[in-house]
């Protein structure tokens, strides 16, 4: 990860996140905690100790900020964000304004490369600092099971945190490795769009970014050897993503599995066992793969494995001294999931905790138009991500084979009809009306799925949904729908006989 300098907001995001005067102070004689990575979840632990006393020590060898600040959330938060501009635009006519959308992408590039410098003093060196953080930048790697040498310095620690991430990963395709194609480390260092863009990967991010280049411009082309998007998600869900990316320009090549890439001088050409696609630059948006490698961590008695840094329910390693969070050791990759873990780390390697990363609730959410959001169990998906972290004191059959799920479609929601925004649903998961798991298919669905977190986390039902209050009109009131049709359902035949015989008892 890397950010060339194209203008002064990029100059002053580097002068916070990786000072170019920086000098590494003297270690301590003993760090209560060594944290070694400053993305999110590196970040929210040095942050998280030393606001409770510790005597802490963060180890960055590039920006702080991580990839979230400076190549993941942020940058592509803003890129959809003018890219939804121009979706507004078009959508205008059928709300009675009628306009145009000319795309100026270099001025959509400084507004990106302008968010996130804004954003860069939360993260910056001098802000840590502040708190009472010693920082370090260098690459560093463990000498043995507790000392930590960044720079030629020795760091000796009580407990350590490996929080240093993951990196865009390629798929092992026949030539793509002999040219330069983009990845989200460099997509957001763009002069100007691809007129012809390739999308590999039919992910959250292969997702995003193909239907934000399409609305800015480009003509695209998302390829992925699975036969649907977003295979962690509802089906249904996947479907709706698949038709608003088509209707928005992008090519959808789904079940096709490239057998290689070739370049020219100013173009890529992608092949599979049928047919070939052409565009000037190839986008992979096919995973990511953890930051391991350099760490030296064999000296310390960490164990890795193909998914990064093993570690327990309570994340920690091998070593019973050193605990990771974030990308390095966990299915979850977002950011708010590498802040949960990092919570969880502070409580358990400094204060002897037993808090339990399996525990918690993880939501998700893909920023498309509309977006999709899901948590818990999601029936119709791979069931891996939902093992790993799903609703507490749920067992993994139990999960999967006995919910029942009540859907309330947009077209039922008066403020969706309101703003012609009906391409969508809300799906809730429960068994006998205890939620396990829902899908929110709507305009700011991110912001929805969080109240049904905490009613999963409490143990909440649809009932609770019914009770609950929603502003009208909002797209929030299909949660309370939704708890009415299950109470409704919950009316047996023989229950409403008795109402009945009820009823004709009081008019007596």
């Amino acid at each position: 990860m890397a950010i060339d300098p194209q203008d002064d907001s990029d100059l002053a995001l580097r002068a916070l996140v990786r000072p170019p005067d920086w000098r590494n102070p003297e270690p301590a004689p003993l760090y209560d905690l060594v944290v070694l990575g400053g993305g999110t979840a590196g970040l929210v632990s040095a942050a998280g100790a030393a606001g409770l006393g510790a005597k802490v020590a963060l180890v960055e060898r590039e920006l702080l900020g991580g990839d979230c600040l400076n190549t993941g959330c942020v940058p592509s938060k803003s890129l959809l964000r003018s890219a939804r501009a121009v979706d507004e635009a078009r959508r205008g006519a059928a709300a009675g304004v009628m306009g145009h959308s000319a795309v100026d992408f270099a001025r959509v590039m400084a507004r990106l490369r302008e968010r996130r410098s804004a954003l860069a003093h939360l993260d910056s060196a001098a802000r840590f600092t502040s708190l009472g953080v010693d920082v370090f930048f260098g690459d560093a790697s463990f000498t043995d099971r507790r000392t930590v040498a960044v720079g030629g310095r020795l760091l000796r620690f009580r407990r350590a945190v490996i929080a240093t991430g993951a990196r865009p990963a390629a798929p092992p395709i026949p030539g793509l490795a002999d040219g330069p194609h983009l990845t989200s480390d460099s997509l957001f260092s763009l002069a100007e769009p691809p007129a012809r863009l390739l999308v590999l990967g039919g992910g959250p991010v292969g997702c995003e970014m193909a239907q934000a280049f399409a609305l800015l411009g480009s003509q695209v082309t998302l390829i992925d050897r699975a036969s649907r998007l977003l295979p962690w998600d509802d089906p249904d869900a996947a479907a709706i993503v698949s038709r608003r990316l088509e209707h928005d320009g992008v090519r959808l090549l789904l079940g096709v599995s490239p057998t290689g890439v070739t370049y020219g001088a100013a173009d890529a050409t992608v092949r599979w066992t049928s047919g070939e696609v052409t565009g000037n630059a190839v986008l992979v948006a096919t995973g990511r793969t953890p930051n391991v490698e350099g760490l030296h961590l064999a000296s310390a008695g960490v164990v890795t494995g193909p998914g990064g840094v093993q570690v327990d329910d309570r994340l920690r390693t091998s070593n019973r001294r050193i605990y990771a969070a974030g990308d390095v050791c966990s299915s979850y990759r977002f950011t708010h999931a590498a802040d949960a873990m990092a919570r969880t780390v502070v409580q358990n390697a400094l204060f002897f905790g037993r808090k339990r990363f399996g525990a918690l609730v993880i939501p998700w959410c893909t920023y498309t138009f509309p977006e999709v959001a899901g948590i818990g169990l999601i029936k119709g998906t791979h069931q891996s991500r939902e093992d790993s972290v799903g609703p507490p004191g749920l067992a993994v059959r139990e999960r999967v084979g006995s919910a029942d799920c009540v859907t309330i479609p947009l077209t039922e929601v008066d403020r969706s009809l309101i703003d012609g925004d009906t391409d969508g649903f809300v799906r809730i998961h429960h068994l006998k009306g205890r939620i396990v798991g829902a899908t929110i298919v709507a305009p700011h669905a991110g912001e929805l799925i969080g109240h049904v977190a905490h009613l999963l986390r409490t143990g909440g039902t649809l009932g609770d949904l019914s009770a609950t209050v929603f502003p009208y009109p909002t797209v929030a009131e299909a949660m309370r729908k939704a708890g009415d049709r299950y109470r409704r359902g919950s009316l047996t035949p023989a229950v409403r006989s008795l109402l009945k015989g009820y009823f004709r008892l009081l008019r007596w």
